[in-house]
């Protein structure tokens, strides 16, 4: 997870993106977990940006190019700019990633620049989505973001979270194979759960001698 430390020193504010807009979706579980264990844990405010609710139409043109841009769009815009962390809650269909989250993702650019975010992928099989890890990795380094290296890949999630984002067990495998996946900065364990802290220049000198091919 972020450092969240002096993102913002009185109170850290966090976006969730809720990716899927399926009928019967899963995923949003994680999106309700998220925002729960940051409230919680942090202290730190949150909200879920559901694309489910927004129903952004197909993207045709990034918004800065937009001459009318919608009040959704001008709203989302301004909520992942104000954040001090995206985490985008994503699942996997068929070893992709849904339509949804690519169109917020191309329909943005300076919002991107810089932001710090976070990537959980969630499927109802047991690989977690970590198929679409690597193609969104790529789409959000083009952006100029900082994604960190660690990932947070949610298998069987109808058997792993209720509807209202509670955890029915403690998913250590998923918590070791987060930890084993991070690169970037010294985590700590949490009791409950898992908790990461990690220094954001290390993030980015990570993320930075990645793009320059070191």
């Amino acid at each position: 997870m972020f450092h969240i430390r002096a993102m913002n020193q009185q109170s850290p504010h966090i976006s969730i993106i809720s990716s899927s807009v399926r009928i019967g979706r899963k995923s949003h579980r994680v999106a309700a977990y998220f925002q729960k264990f940051l409230e919680r844990e942090y202290k730190a405010t949150s909200e879920i940006l559901d694309l489910s609710i927004y129903q952004f139409p197909v993207f045709t043109e990034r918004l800065k190019y937009q001459p009318s841009p919608s009040p959704d769009v001008l709203d989302f815009a301004d909520k992942i700019k104000r954040a001090d962390g995206v985490i985008i809650v994503t699942p996997e269909y068929n070893g992709g990633y849904p339509a949804s989250i690519k169109n917020v993702i191309d329909l943005l650019y300076d919002e991107w620049h810089h932001k710090p975010i976070a990537i959980s992928t969630v499927s109802d099989g047991s690989f977690g989505g970590t198929q679409v890890i690597t193609s969104l990795l790529f789409s959000l380094w083009k952006m100029h973001a900082w994604v960190i290296p660690a990932m947070f890949p949610v298998p069987n999630v109808e058997a792993a979270f209720s509807k209202e984002g509670h955890p029915k067990k403690l998913p250590r495998t998923i918590a070791r194979g987060y930890l084993s996946m991070n690169s970037c900065g010294v985590y700590r364990r949490n009791p409950e759960w898992t908790n990461f802290n990690s220094t954001a220049g290390n993030c980015r000198r990570l993320i930075l001698k990645r793009a320059a091919g070191i």
